[in-house]
């Protein structure tokens, strides 16, 4: 967190690399070629950069940017941060139609894991010495990732139109105010005789 004394921190422009046709990558910034570990190392930098075909001019960025994904992945005895059932899951979500809310919940659950990663760390560290503890804490992440998905379920409810209702859940309509229906009578009449009631 910035001092009030503390200047902000000026945003740098995102170097522009250029992929050519033999897939080579070129930083027009150190006018150097580059590989995709080398990309990978100016993100973990907070260097942002941007990629375009050197021939075409398409923004090829989010394609090398999953390549870098997937190629850390794939590392020999490195750490994978993608397990086979959440890219299972992430498959099925391509031909759902709650597909278009997947990249904003977790771009969501990615920024706060980000801004609170500090606490997280000390939580994983006294964790690691007391197995129980470990697991609470994983219980715990999952029980807030759940909760989020639920709220951000909740803001759609093309069905009823009412926030956090449950979807085909049909709102409840205002009694007495059904179509069709006859106004409920008093059982006694206006001069206070009891009517005669038939069995």
């Amino acid at each position: 967190m910035l001092n009030k004394t503390d200047a902000p921190i000026e945003k740098k422009e995102a170097v522009v690399i250029k992929k050519y046709a033999n897939r080579r990558l070129y930083n027009t910034e150190t006018s150097t070629y580059v590989t995709l570990e080398d990309l990978a190392s100016m993100v973990r930098s907070d260097r942002d950069f941007v990629v375009f075909d050197a021939k075409t001019g398409d923004d090829l960025t989010h394609s090398v940017l999953t390549q870098i994904i997937v190629e850390q992945e794939n590392r020999q005895g490195g750490q994978t941060l993608l397990p086979v059932p959440f890219l299972r899951q992430l498959i099925r979500f391509y031909d759902d139609s709650i597909g278009r809310m997947v990249p904003g919940y977790l771009q969501f659950s990615l920024e706060n894991l980000a801004s609170q990663q500090e606490k997280f760390r000390a939580q994983f560290a006294s964790a690691f010495s007391n197995p129980a503890a470990a697991f609470e804490v994983y219980q715990d992440l999952a029980r807030k990732n759940m909760a989020m998905f639920e709220q951000a379920l909740s803001m759609w409810s093309p069905f009823t139109g009412l926030p956090g209702a449950k979807r085909g859940e049909p709102t409840a309509p205002d009694k007495g105010g059904e179509k069709g229906a006859s106004p409920k009578k008093s059982e006694y009449v206006t001069d206070g005789r009891i009517p005669n009631r038939t069995k």
